[in-house]
This record gives structure tokens, sequence and C-alpha cells, in this order.
């Protein structure tokens, strides 16, 4: 991890790695032997949009847990075969399938019906997490920051978005993760092309017009990972390119990531506490990620949260897990070890 050069901070009183840790409602029960898990499916791939990237994940945590003694399957998911883990014998599931079908609440309910516990969140958690807009629709009732955005229901409504906002502003689909169909518009001529790609593929996808967040001295783009009620330290992100899009997350090696973050500590577990509190109020548990901007005022402005994480050599969670001093093999036996609470409880 690349360490942030100095900035100009007239507030800094402590350096951040002394942060004492923002936790919220512990779920793991703590086991030292590989058997109790059973076996364990890690599904990958599926069939969404982010199907390579959890291709990389899976292979990682199958490879992780497989060094630590468990018994996996490394299953590439398909609609069909997750209707049948019971009857393979799967005691749990490591899950990692990203985006449609993996991280909206389709495959929670399956495993729900099968009685097979399973890493993350529940259902209704997961789908409303898969639906930005209604994410942010409920953490802005919760009084929690988020940037203004309008809902864009025709083309039209973008230039409305440009009349509140101005440019540069964001257009991105409500319901896609890895930062696909997301595009930074600086001008007018860039709306056409903004507006389709974040339509998709079928050209009816729902789409968030949303305020820019302009960074001050620290930048502006960051993240909180969050494992087992625990808000891990942040990561300040600087993209090889315009944002932090699939690119720059999963393809460049110029992306350049600081944790410790660089932030004051004071404003640090400030932060995590914000995170912490938008992660739990739609209900999420076991662990996932919030992504955020900061402002020139230091003010954080929740942007989205991923209940299924990326796993891959590139992603944030293991990152900010080795600076708790958690390597990645520990980090996945522990969000495996969520899944030994009672299935009532871990489910819903």
């Amino acid at each position: 991890m690349k360490t942030p050069a100095p900035h100009p901070d007239t507030h800094r009183t402590q350096p951040a790695d002394v942060c004492v840790p923002v936790t919220g409602r512990s779920q793991r029960v703590r086991v030292t032997d590989p058997k109790v898990f059973g076996r364990v499916a890690v599904l990958m791939g599926g069939w969404s949009s982010e199907r390579q990237v959890s291709l990389w994940s899976g292979q990682g945590v199958a490879d992780a847990l497989r060094s630590r003694g468990v018994d996996v399957v490394a299953i590439d998911a398909t609609p069909d075969n997750v209707l049948q883990l019971k009857a393979q014998g799967i005691d749990r599931v490591f899950n990692v399938l990203h985006g449609t079908g993996g991280e909206d609440g389709t495959l929670q309910a399956v495993l729900e019906l099968q009685g097979i516990p399973y890493t993350g969140s529940g259902v209704l958690a997961s789908a409303l997490a898969m639906d930005k807009l209604r994410t942010k629709r409920l953490w802005s009732a919760e009084g929690l920051p988020t940037p203004d955005y309008l809902w864009a229901r025709s083309r039209a409504d973008l230039d409305e978005a440009v009349r509140r906002f101005g440019y540069p502003l964001i257009v991105k689909p409500s319901a896609e993760g890895s930062s696909v169909g997301v595009s930074k518009v600086k001008s007018a001529d860039q709306l056409d092309a903004a507006w389709q790609l974040a339509r998709g593929s079928r050209g009816d996808g729902v789409v968030i017009a949303e305020r820019f967040v302009a960074g001050g001295a620290y930048g502006h783009e960051f993240t909180c990972a969050i494992v087992d009620g625990e808000a891990l330290p942040l990561i300040r992100i600087e993209p090889d390119g315009e944002f932090y899009d699939y690119h720059a997350k999963y393809l460049s090696d110029a992306t350049c990531y600081h944790c410790p973050s660089g932030l004051d500590a004071t404003l640090e577990q400030k932060i995590q506490a914000i995170c912490l509190r938008a992660f739990e109020c739609v209900g999420a548990r076991g662990w996932g990620r919030v992504d955020f901007m900061l402002d020139a005022h230091g003010q954080a402005w929740l942007i989205e949260l991923n209940l299924v994480p990326g796993m891959t050599s590139h992603s944030l969670v293991p990152m900010a897990a080795a600076a708790r001093g958690m390597d990645y093999a520990s980090l996945c036996w522990a969000i495996l070890e969520t899944t030994l609470a009672p299935i009532a409880e871990h489910g819903r």
C-alpha cells in the first residue's frame, strides 16, 4: 500500500493509525477447526455484468480457505445449480457472486429456502443495497449525508439535473456495481452517451443523476470496509483517470490506494461511525463496504453500499483488513465465521 504524501492539515493532532476501532454489532462465532464449517461452496462467476470480477474474487477466496484446511467446492453459479446446493451436500456458502442474482437478494432467498447459511446480508438488505436510488432515499430519511440526486426517468431529466447541479455531474445506473455504466459528465455533448450507457444494453435500466462532490486537500474518493460490525481503516483512492471506474478498479496499476488514509484521527472516527450507521440502517450484516466522497470542508457524502465487495488482488476490503493486521486468508476465515450464527438470526 502506498503511503500518502503529507497534506496541509492544521487540525491533525495524532496519526490516523491510533484511531480507536469503531464497532457495531458482532456476529462471529470464533472457531479454529476447519471441519466446523463442513462443505463450503464458494459461489462465483454468475450471469451479471460483473462476472469476470466475481471469478477473480472467487478464485482468491477458494484458494485462501483451502490453505486453512476448509473443504471448499468452487462453483461457477448458474440459476440451475444454485437450486441444487443442498442436494449436493453443501453445508454453507461463501458468496462472492457480484451484481445481479448474487447481490440483489435473489441468491439469498434461494439459500434461505434451502436452509443453507451464507456470508453477507439477508434478502431485504441485499435488495435495498443493490438499488442505489432507494438506498439514497433511505439514507436521506435517516438524516445521513448523500449527494443531491435526481431520478432520471427520461433523457430530458438529465437537462433538469444540469440545471440543478451544474457540471460536472455523475450519471449512473441504479442497479449495477463495479462502476459499470457510470459517467462523469462535464459538458452537454456528453449527456446522450451517458444516458445510453447508464440505461444498459436492454435500454430499460433506472438512471440516477447525482451532484458531483469536489474534493479538497485530501482528494475526495474514499471507502470504508466493514467486517463483523467493525469499521476498518479508511482507504483514500487516487484513481487512474477521471474517477474510480472499472478500469481504475480492476485493470490499472496506476491507481493509488492510501491506507492509513492520512485523515485526522478524529475525522476518520467520525466518518467510520457514519459509514457503520449507513451499513446497519439498511439491515446489512456480516461484511461489506461503504463508498463515500469527502468534500473540501471535510464532510463525507455517502455514495453507495456494496454488500458483496470484490476480493481480488486490487480489492479494498482485503487492503483495509491488512491495515488492521489481518491477512487475506484470515479475512476469508473471519467472514466465513459469521455464517455460524443461527440462520434465523443471520438471514433476516
